[in-house]
């Protein structure tokens, strides 16, 4: 299982200085990945530093909107970075809701399932013309690409294509995900039963269609982690993983999960505290057990422990970020690897 952590927190973005030494922390500390999601700034022009500071360290946008973009720029944007870091970029890519699409953004929103399997479509055969020679031919319900010329493809080409992960939640987005893209990003709110009896399924599906076995896909899951060298940290870890797990928890989206486990009737009382603000009540509502199932908790070693023994057949490469994997948490790696 490889071990990914990133750009987590505002100060990381101020300054060039911060960006350098962050990147040169993650690799030196073990990490084999950088993740940085597209929140108050650009996912990708980071990379670009990363890339230069360091060898050996994976890069990953975890996520990048595609619906706010179209293929051909994200196409862009996917090799330049793919070449740039010599082979270790992957497109992390995720739809966003539609009023973040259509008020944020102000693009057309068309549903996210079929809107991002078409999308990654159009990506593959813009680089299949770009690294096979083959003619760009791509008609679809919402984007066609039809036009390529010398001047416009890249010659930078010895790297290859750069891969392609997809979040996803429900059932439609995983299997689209496991179609047509070469791996899938699980969100944080999660538990080994719901993945393993609902998700891996819907994996299945999907990889079948495009007749590839799991061997050839890659599942990343970021999951709730809460660990700390001292007591008071340790509670203070704990309180924030409760507030951080009702909050998904007051989401219609993510009942499914607290089904799974019989929790189904929180979601309602979740929801209605959300609506009325009172957000320690709803960390309230989140009990040790609930905790426990979710996030993986407990001392350093218990941690790697169970991360192993929970995930390690089924998740490929995990994400331990910077609150809760200090250097402490890093010399578990190999455990955790397995």
């Amino acid at each position: 299982m490889k071990i990914d952590s990133g750009l987590s927190t505002e100060n990381d973005f101020h300054d060039l200085d911060t960006l350098t030494q962050r990147s040169r922390d993650l690799e030196i500390s073990g990490f084999d990945g950088m993740l940085i999601a597209e929140m108050a700034h650009d996912p990708f022009l980071p990379f670009m530093i990363a890339a230069n500071e360091t060898t050996r360290l994976e890069m990953r946008t975890s996520i990048a909107v595609a619906l706010s973009r179209n293929p051909m720029i994200m196409a862009n944007l996917g090799h330049d970075l793919n070449a740039y870091s010599k082979g270790r970029f992957t497109l992390g890519l995720g739809s966003q809701i539609k009023p973040h699409i259509e008020k944020r953004f102000g693009m057309p929103w068309h549903g996210p399932a079929k809107q991002m399997r078409e999308f990654v479509l159009a990506l593959h055969a813009i680089w299949d013309n770009w690294y096979e020679g083959k003619p760009l031919s791509f008609s679809g319900e919402y984007y066609t690409h039809s036009l390529m010329t010398p001047m416009f493809t890249p010659t930078n080409s010895q790297y290859g294509r750069p891969k392609i992960a997809v979040a996803a939640v429900g059932p439609l987005m995983t299997q689209v995900a496991s179609e047509v893209a070469d791996g899938i990003i699980l969100h944080a709110f999660n538990t080994e039963k719901y993945i393993r009896e609902t998700l891996m399924p819907n994996i299945d599906k999907g990889l079948a269609k495009s007749q590839r076995s799991r061997s050839d896909f890659e599942v990343s899951f970021p999951m709730f982690v809460v660990c700390a060298e001292d007591e008071e940290s340790f509670e203070q870890n704990k309180r924030a993983a409760k507030q951080q797990i009702a909050f998904y928890g007051s989401t219609p989206a993510y009942k499914n999960v607290l089904d799974c486990h019989g929790w189904g009737d929180l979601q309602p009382e979740l929801n209605k505290l959300s609506k009325d603000g009172k957000w320690v009540e709803m960390a309230n509502l989140i009990s040790d057990e609930i905790l426990d199932v979710i996030a993986v908790v407990g001392e350093p070693i218990q941690v790697a422990e169970k991360i192993r023994s929970r995930y390690g057949d089924i998740v490929n490469r995990t994400t331990l970020n910077q609150a809760h994997a200090p250097t402490f948490l890093c010399k578990q790696f190999e455990i955790i690897r397995g």
